[in-house]
C-alpha cells in the first residue's frame, strides 16, 4: 500500500473561458516537466460548451468550454452556481485534491472555492485545500460574493503568475494580495501561460519543494511572516504588493503562443 510520503500531492487544474482542459495540459508543457510531475493533476472539461467562439480555433481542435458565462463587466454571472455544484460533486467524486490549479477563468474561480472554504459555504466535509496555482487570475467583483469569499486573507499557500502585458495584470495582483504568503512571480508575456526562464523555474521548483516538503514532514525552511506578500522577479524579492484598484474587466484575447 503507497504510504502518505510516497503518495503524489492531488491537484485539480481548471482551464480558461472557451478552452479545454486539453488545452490547458498542452500549455503546462511549456513548463519543466520535472517539477509538475511530482503532483498527480487532473484536466476536467468546463461544465458547459462554448457559447462562442473560441481564441484558440485553428490553433487546437474542439470542443471547446466554459466554466459559467458573465457580462462585460464582470459584476452579473449566469450558470455560476450550477458551475460550482459540479465542481463540488467533482472534487467529493474524484478526490480528494491537495490543491487547485487554474488558468484564467478556471483561477478566478478556483480562487472562489479556496475562499468559500475557508468560509464553510461548501465542501465541509472535504480536506482543505492546501495550495494554489494562478495563472492570470483574478477576483469575482458581485459584492455578494466577495464578502463571503474574500472576507478574511486565505491560508492556502499560493504562488500567481502575472504578465506585464496581461489585461490582466491588476486583478490579477489583486487577487494575490487575498492570500498570506502570495507568492509573485512576475513575467513579460500577455494573457497566456508564460514560458518561464531559467530564474522563474527555480523560483517554481522552489516553491513546488516547500509544499512537497510539507506533505512529507521534512523539515524545510521556515517562510515569511503572515500577512504579506513577497514578489520575485529576476531572482530579488520585492517590496510587499499593494492591492490594487480592479477596474478591469473580463474580456480580452488569450495569447497561444
Amino acid at each position: 500500500m503507497e504510504s502518505q510520503k510516497d503518495k503524489k500531492l492531488k491537484i485539480l487544474c481548471l482551464h480558461g473561458f472557451r478552452t479545454s482542459g486539453s488545452f490547458l495540459q498542452k500549455q503546462l508543457s511549456k513548463w519543466d516537466a520535472s517539477i509538475l510531475s511530482q503532483f498527480d493533476m487532473e484536466f476536467p472539461d468546463g461544465k458547459f460548451p462554448a457559447g462562442g467562439k473560441s481564441d484558440i480555433e485553428g490553433i487546437f481542435p474542439p470542443p471547446y468550454f466554459e466554466w459559467f458565462q458573465f457580462e462585460k463587466d464582470f459584476t452579473e454571472y449566469t450558470n455560476l452556481e450550477a458551475c460550482i455544484s459540479y465542481l463540488c460533486d467533482y472534487i467529493t467524486s474524484k478526490g480528494p485534491f491537495d490543491g487547485l490549479l487554474g488558468f484564467s477563468q478556471g483561477a478566478t474561480l478556483c480562487g472562489l472555492l479556496l475562499g468559500y472554504q475557508a468560509q464553510g459555504k461548501l465542501l465541509k466535509e472535504h480536506p482543505t485545500f492546501r495550495f494554489f496555482i494562478s495563472i492570470s487570475g483574478a477576483k469575482f467583483r458581485q459584492p455578494s460574493i466577495c464578502e463571503i469569499a474574500y472576507k478574511q486573507k486565505i491560508k492556502a499557500k499560493s504562488v500567481h503568475f502575472i504578465g506585464a502585458k496581461d489585461w490582466l495584470k491588476l486583478p490579477s495582483e489583486e487577487l494575490a494580495s487575498e492570500f498570506h504568503n502570495s507568492l509573485i512571480i512576475r513575467h513579460p508575456q500577455g494573457h497566456t501561460v508564460p514560458r518561464l526562464d531559467e530564474v522563474a523555474i527555480e523560483q517554481l521548483r522552489e516553491w513546488a519543494k516547500t509544499i512537497i516538503q510539507s506533505n512529507t514532514g521534512t523539515t524545510t525552511t521556515a517562510p515569511p511572516p503572515l500577512d504579506s506578500n513577497h514578489e520575485l522577479k529576476n531572482g530579488e524579492a520585492k517590496a510587499p504588493v499593494v492591492a490594487a484598484s480592479c477596474n478591469r474587466v473580463q474580456t480580452g484575447r488569450l495569447e497561444t503562443n
